[in-house]
């Protein structure tokens, strides 16, 4: 069911596998994906080799590891770009992806497997049938979780009813943090938090500013190696202070200062080994 309010949009949308850029009858856009890790060498060979081929750039973001993730990522995949944040939190390292990504699209992902990138044609597909955002959902129809708890699952339902009565959104699904969305979205998003509460804010700045925003089903599975970063009672308050935030804060115009938002990071060459990154990092 599709609610428009300005340019406002609301939709939920079947998976399509084919590649939905040569369906749209637009000028082919380029995508890239951006994947925040942090000590992720084990999960990334599940996620980097299952990269669809309509992907141009891959853009890892690495957060401080101290196992072989770089290494391990430049192996599978020679091409890959490595940012190294100097900051710290997902918020700050998708922050970092996002300003060296190149693509025209960008494509969230997470680095620990509970995202599938099987699933990026269908958020690029409804990116070209018109919308700004595609915001991945795990309990709109066709969408599921196997690794969120109980108790991350209510208070996930109650803060998106919050943003739901606040900002007049029907979002199923807040603190998801699979999407993809043109790159003109940026100056809205204007992303300055450091930690789990990036996708809430990303969400409601995007419905502030009335961009069309189009809800994917999606599936999240659990992470395979490795233990979760997230808090539940830490980054719910994040997540709640955020909303109390945004809806506080008077304009919601696209951020006058186009790339004021971009944090500091450092991009490695290709040849950079774990060896190297960690004699870099040991000498700041």
């Amino acid at each position: 069911m599709a609610v428009n309010e300005t340019r406002r949009e609301w939709r939920t949308v079947p998976a399509v596998r084919d590649d939905p850029r040569r369906q749209s009858g637009r000028p082919f856009a380029t995508i890239s994906v951006v994947i925040p890790t942090l000590n992720e060498a084990a999960n990334l060979p599940h996620v980097l080799t299952r990269i669809p081929e309509i992907v141009d750039e891959i853009v890892i973001v690495d957060g401080h590891s101290i196992d072989d993730t770089v290494a391990v990522a430049q192996a599978i995949r020679p091409d890959v770009r490595v940012v190294l944040q100097h900051g710290r939190g997902k918020g700050d390292a998708l922050a970092c992806g996002f300003a060296a990504a190149t693509g025209d699209i960008i494509v969230m992902l997470d680095g620990d497997a509970s995202t599938d990138p099987a699933e990026i044609p269908a958020f690029v597909a409804a990116l070209c049938a018109g919308s700004d955002f595609a915001k991945g959902s795990r309990f709109a129809t066709g969408g599921a979780s196997a690794d969120i708890t109980t108790v991350r699952a209510a208070g996930n339902r109650l803060l998106g009813a919050t943003v739901n009565l606040l900002f007049g959104t029907r979002y199923t699904d807040l603190c998801y943090g699979y999407n993809a969305f043109w790159r003109h979205c940026l100056p809205y998003m204007n992303i300055r938090c450091s930690g789990f509460e990036v996708e809430t804010l990303m969400h409601v700045r995007i419905a502030r500013a009335g961009l069309a925003v189009t809800e994917v089903p999606s599936v999240e599975y659990e992470r395979l190696h490795g233990e979760s970063k997230l808090n539940a009672a830490r980054d719910g308050a994040r997540v709640l202070r955020t909303i109390v935030t945004e809806r506080l804060r008077r304009t919601s115009r696209r951020h006058a200062d186009a790339d004021g938002w971009q944090p500091a990071f450092r991009e490695l060459p290709p040849s950079v080994q774990s060896g190297e990154l960690r004699s870099a990092a040991a000498g700041g």
